[in-house]
């Protein structure tokens, strides 16, 4: 086997439609679109969702509920997972380092599932009341990101 004895395999490669040339092409005159009709024209193009005249479903079905523009992510952490992280001091950098959360950017939320044993100061946005409990009865603190 060489360069030479390459080619695409049976049925592959198919040659493009060519319309509009001829009756012996097979597609001439109105080259396959039939006669008459919005689709047989030029420039025809339908738009996204359209049902030929019918209601379209985005339409047809009922809005409800309500998005606040002003609602805040968090991304939330177990303290059980934390103390995993061996370090007396633990920011987000090291958050993502572990793998707990996947940016440094996102905001974080402590949760209070697991115990700690050691001292460690913990910064994040937010701590579930009992989670600021358990930081701080093993000495630990937990520094709030954000507020002064």
């Amino acid at each position: 086997m060489n360069l030479s004895n390459l080619h695409p395999s049976k049925g592959s490669r198919k040659n493009k439609r060519r319309v509009g040339r001829g009756p012996g092409s097979g597609r001439q005159k109105t080259s396959g679109r039939g006669t008459k009709g919005q689709k047989s024209i030029s420039g025809y193009s339908r738009k996204r969702g359209f049902e030929g005249g019918q209601m379209p479903l985005n339409r047809r079905l009922p809005k409800r509920g309500f998005t606040n523009i002003f609602r805040k992510e968090y991304s939330e952490v177990n303290l059980d997972k934390i103390v995993k992280i061996k370090k007396k001091e633990i920011k987000l950098v090291d958050l993502v380092k572990h793998r707990i959360i996947k940016k440094e950017s996102a905001r974080v939320k402590i949760l209070g599932r697991g115990d700690i044993s050691s001292a460690k100061t913990i910064y994040a946005h937010k701590f579930t009341r009992s989670a600021q409990k358990k930081i701080e009865d093993a000495g630990g603190k937990a520094a709030l990101i954000g507020r002064q």
